[in-house]
């Protein structure tokens, strides 16, 4: 392998936004590890991109889910960019206990899991970009979707964590916050939502995001204006909000 190659993994890729940005990356040409739980999907890339891509099964909820990484990237030769794409959610109105500790076990537990093993790596290795998904929703807390909601704040406030000791610590390593707004993914299927955004779209503001190295991008501008503009809802208002 040239050494001059991009190498990318992303986990999550294979639907959705990961797929998509996965795409970007590969027709750019980078070379790209993509996991997921399922690799039907993953070897279709891998059929489609012949000899820049390698596939793993990885679950983030299962505790051997960092050795798969590591293997993975060990296949790629190595990792200049992870992207975080694997989430789960509901709107659960009725907090149905199922739910609410499934989004935690893979927003919060499966996500700190993954992105502490790519930081760990990158420290390691002479630094990289980690790029992750969180979303607007981790901006404030919405009734309909209480698991959702704070762990996408928690994402929010790890990235910030990790960003910070990086650089305390000197390291050459770059993070992303990626907040979609609500995009029209199975992730949301069956469930009403607003302003839903196509994943194409996103994910080529999110390839642009990376390339620029943002610290958080917001996606899109009908987003960023809502979120700037909920930010400043008080407490006693939100709070009577019929979401």
């Amino acid at each position: 392998m040239r050494e001059n190659v991009k190498r990318a993994v992303i986990v999550g890729a294979s639907s959705g936004i990961g797929r998509e940005v996965a795409r970007l990356l590969l027709a750019d040409g980078w070379h790209c590890g993509v996991a997921a739980r399922r690799q039907e999907k993953l070897a279709e890339l891998q059929a489609e991109w012949p000899g820049q891509v390698e596939i793993a099964s990885i679950d983030v909820t299962a505790e051997d889910a960092e050795g798969a990484l590591l293997r993975l990237v060990e296949e790629l030769g190595g990792m200049d960019l992870y992207f975080h794409a694997a989430g789960i959610g509901w709107q659960n109105r009725s907090l149905t206990a199922d739910k609410e500790l499934a989004t935690v076990e893979t927003n919060a537990v499966g996500f700190t899991r993954m992105v502490g093993a790519a930081y760990r790596y990158m420290a390691e290795n002479g630094g990289g970009h980690i790029a992750v998904i969180s979303s607007i929703a981790g901006t404030k807390g919405l009734g309909p979707a209480p698991a959702y909601s704070a762990t996408k704040a928690l994402q929010n406030c790890y990235i910030q964590a990790l960003e910070q000791q990086a650089h305390s610590r000197g390291l050459n390593i770059s993070f992303t916050d990626i907040r979609p707004g609500f995009v029209d993914t199975a992730l949301l299927a069956g469930d009403p939502y607003p302003m839903l955004l196509r994943p194409e779209k996103v994910a080529r503001e999110i390839v642009r995001a990376i390339r620029r190295k943002r610290h958080v991008a917001v996606i899109d501008w009908r987003w960023r204006v809502l979120t700037a503009a909920w930010r400043r809802v008080p407490r006693c208002v939100w709070r009577r909000l019929k979401l």
